[in-house]
């Protein structure tokens, strides 16, 4: 038997289940609380940031082979979200029971959730990428269970946990496997599109942590706070034809070493147009690195210009336990600063779903959720403001 304090045998928590709008979460109060397995931790969850996967994955907007697939993951060759499924991958929290083979001292510490569902115990890769909150139950709910290795513990008192929650994984981990499969070094200019979101973000904060030098592409009136998270300079998407201008402007003429892409579609090829400017003077090949395709998933890009070009492109899901516990070890120093934009009550998750879609111009960072039993410790002092509430 796992080792705890006193826990209730049944908890709140939101349930996908199936594939559509924001009609298929279900709101229960009577749902079975995991058991910590061998090795696990039973968490009570405190904060669970959004991420734009969540509402991907519930809309089924992950085909792989036919465009118009209704689908998820399936990377390890068999589909891994049944229904119905609790969501929430980037979870804060304290344990509370820990199962077999852990030390029970570890019961009461507060951490971070490395959301990775990893296949093997290898530390450098991660090949079929799965995650908290699509193949197993994650933390939009009161309770979660997960293995003990990967809930790292952060004392850092100037951190609450809602903004713990905002720093989590999903996001951050994602960025720096953008960067670390790219190769990015110190003094490189790194264009980074989709900043004002949870990747963007943290790409600006990381480039500025191993020495690189980020460019933001944003709307112009979040300018002011992305160049204070780190950005050189903010160029707006604007006029299209305009845009590679507009970046080299920024530059100084320079082109743009790599390039880290969440947008897609129509943009695409406009990035690779910043890095093959002036190849005589570069000093290493153009690299763009992929994580998602918010502004179309099909792009229309001339193979010669990238063979000729010698452009290097990675796909990134999710990262390695390697790039997780150096992610951590900066969050423990300080080194990475939240970005938290607001705190929803769990019970109102249909409400930040369409916030989270309509989000207006002042939207920066991340949305937290939060379960309804803790939202006057965790949540309430994160509640959106009126005039945010009118978007709604």
């Amino acid at each position: 038997m796992p080792e705890s304090t006193a826990v209730s045998s049944t908890m709140a928590a939101m349930l996908l289940v199936g594939h559509g709008g924001v009609e298929q979460l279900h709101y229960r109060k009577d749902v079975k609380t995991p058991l910590p397995g061998p090795g696990d931790v039973l968490v009570q969850v405190t904060a669970t940031a959004k991420n734009n996967t969540d509402r991907k994955a519930r809309e089924g907007l992950y085909p792989t082979k036919e465009k118009g697939d209704v689908t998820s993951f399936a990377m390890g060759g068999t589909p891994t979200l049944t229904f119905p499924r609790i969501q929430g991958a980037d979870v804060a929290g304290r344990i509370v029971a820990v199962g077999e083979g852990v030390d029970a001292e570890r019961i009461g510490q507060r951490g971070l959730l490395d959301f990775n569902i990893y296949a093997d115990e290898r530390r450098d890769i991660n090949l079929t990428p799965d995650y908290y909150g699509h193949g197993a139950d994650g933390g939009y709910a009161e309770y979660i269970a997960v293995p003990a290795d990967q809930f790292h513990s952060i004392d850092n008192p100037e951190l609450r946990d809602a903004e713990l929650a905002a720093m989590g994984m999903c996001s951050y981990q994602t960025a720096y496997h953008m960067m670390t499969s790219a190769h990015i070094k110190a003094g490189e200019r790194v264009l980074v599109s989709g900043a004002s979101g949870g990747v963007g973000t943290a790409l600006i904060q990381l480039c500025r942590i191993v020495g690189a030098v980020p460019y933001a592409v944003s709307q112009p009136d979040k300018a002011a706070a992305l160049q204070a998270l780190g950005a050189e300079a903010v160029i707006d998407r604007g006029d299209l034809p305009t845009f590679v201008e507009r970046v080299l402007e920024a530059t100084g003429g320079k082109p743009i070493d790599a390039v880290m892409d969440l947008v897609g579609g129509e943009m695409t090829d406009l990035f690779i147009d910043t890095m093959i400017v002036d190849m005589q003077h570069r000093q290493s090949y153009p690299r763009l690195s992929i994580a998602g395709a918010s502004g179309g998933n099909l792009s229309e890009i001339m193979w010669t210009r990238i063979y000729l070009y010698q452009v290097q492109i990675f796909g990134v899901s999710h990262g390695t336990r390697e790039e997780a516990e150096q992610l951590i070890a900066w969050i423990r120093r300080g080194e990475l600063k939240p970005v938290l934009h607001a705190a929803f009550k769990l019970s109102e998750l249909h409400d930040a779903e369409r916030y989270f879609v309509n989000r207006g111009s002042n939207y920066l960072g991340k949305i937290v959720i939060v379960p309804d039993a803790q939202w006057d410790t965790h949540g309430a002092p994160f509640a959106l403001t009126n005039a945010q509430e009118q978007r709604l």
